[in-house]
């Protein structure tokens, strides 16, 4: 069940013509390196913000840092030029918001970039659900008009010129909001007839206020990170023998996650056995550890702690040993395993290259390890090089491991056409085929093939 059904992107990055992506619960992001899985990646975050009624967007938020307009708008080079403006475009899955009291109709979300100073800005939105629709238009003074519409006619939302709106309640919310109000004018600020339309009715004031309540994903479940959007660093903290207590601030490295093991191990400890337990599950399935511990230094949870891991072969226990003493691909994924299990953790994660110092076959159980969330309602966008998970998440969907099916999973591949990357959708067919694939990506892989056979 996908937060995100497709997204549409054009002069965006090294993608000049316009592309509309299907998502899946798993999407696999593969290509060869430049070729914008990352900016992708970013993408998807920014568009969680467009969904999310803001009006100002931060394209440096760590992980991503996509710099400035002309960093970020396409540029065809020489007499090409660069683009003026950029657009991008979600559409929500139906099954995913069930929180709507009218399920049944699609929503979809269009935003127009354009410079201001040297940074991207917002100047046009447009969201869809079935027949009716709001179209918001910012100019590059920061002045802001508004058009909704139904089946029953057009207005016109005009803020007064001196409207100073805190842009974090959102001005498109608070306007919204006035609807419910039998008086027309707000603060010298009107909602007008378009095309001799007749003043809004009950049922259309409800119908647009419902659309732009939508407009609000309900993404924020997972405090701390954008819309629950959870997005990793492509490499994580590094282990420490001891830590000290800290706040609990989510950082795309994980540096946080001790602190939050800590915590839960000491207050919330129901909490704690159950992810303990699936920790374990999970270290046991990728060879890497067997039990997971918090060793407090102290008696007060103020104190010092550390975190040791053991292995168990053959029901003989092996000593408990400090993170900073096993092999580093532990601690690399020890914070995105926490993450993805956490029970009130983020609806999408994007994940750059989760098979970092892991062993193939570590890398092959990740790969069950992210069919088995993906199954169980949670959307993943995983940028990988690894064959092993790839190969792994295949098997499973054909064996139809934990529920996933081959339709629960798409690979998106990017090809580079010049100074333009196109992104190919392929699909695994209920024997694990691989189809669609273009011939670039068929090529690669026979090569390397025939040269692993020495053919």
């Amino acid at each position: 069940m996908p937060v995100m059904e497709s997204v549409t992107l054009e002069n965006f990055r090294c993608f000049r013509e316009k592309q509309t992506v299907k998502l899946a619960p798993l999407t696999l992001l593969v290509g060869e390196n430049s070729t914008g899985k990352t900016s992708f990646l970013a993408l998807l975050r920014i568009l969680s913000q467009l969904g999310d009624g803001e009006t100002a967007f931060d394209f440096k938020a760590p992980p991503y840092d996509l710099g400035s307009f002309d960093e970020i708008a396409h540029s065809r080079g020489g007499r090409g030029g660069r683009a003026q403006e950029f657009t991008v475009g979600v559409r929500t899955a139906r099954e995913m918001r069930r929180h709507a009291s009218n399920d049944s109709e699609d929503l979809n979300i269009d935003g127009r970039f354009r410079r201001r100073g040297t940074a991207p800005a917002l100047v046009g939105r447009r969201a869809v659900g079935g027949e009716n629709w709001i179209d918001e238009q910012i100019d590059t003074e920061g002045k802001y008009l508004a058009e909704m519409g139904t089946t029953n006619g057009r207005w016109r939302l005009r803020p007064p010129a001196s409207s100073n709106l805190p842009t974090e309640i959102g001005i498109l919310r608070f306007y919204l909001h006035q609807l419910t109000f039998s008086e027309r004018e707000i603060d010298e600020g009107t909602i007008e007839s378009v095309d001799g339309s007749p003043e809004p009715g009950e049922k259309d004031t409800r119908a647009l206020i419902e659309l732009g309540e939508r407009l609000f994903f309900p993404w924020r479940i997972h405090g701390g990170w954008q819309g629950g959007v959870f997005a990793s660093a492509p490499v994580r903290s590094k282990p420490r023998r001891t830590y000290d207590p800290a706040r609990l601030d989510p950082d795309p490295e994980g540096d946080y996650i001790p602190m939050y093991l800590s915590d839960l191990a000491s207050d919330q400890r129901d909490t704690w056995r159950r992810l303990k337990s699936s920790l374990e599950r999970f270290g046991h399935d990728a060879g890497l550890f067997d039990e997971i511990a918090i060793r407090q230094l102290g008696k007060r949870g103020s104190e010092p702690f550390q975190i040791q891991v053991r292995k168990i072969h053959r029901g003989l226990k092996g000593p408990m040993r400090n993170l900073t003493d096993v092999g580093y691909g532990v601690s690399q994924v020890l914070p995105l395993a926490t993450e993805l299990l956490r029970p009130d953790g983020a609806r999408q994660f994007l994940l750059q290259q989760p098979e970092v110092h892991l062993h193939p076959s570590a890398q092959a159980a990740l790969g069950s390890f992210f069919a088995s969330v993906a199954n169980g309602g949670r959307q993943l966008i995983v940028e990988t090089h690894s064959d092993h998970i790839i190969d792994r998440i295949r098997m499973d969907a054909r064996d139809k491991v934990a529920g996933l099916n081959p339709n629960d999973v798409l690979l998106l591949y990017f090809e580079r056409d010049g100074l333009d990357v196109h992104i190919r959708e392929i699909r695994f067919d209920e024997q694990g085929n691989v189809c669609g694939a273009p011939d670039t990506y068929r090529s690669f892989f026979m090569e390397e093939t025939r040269r692993s056979l020495g053919l």
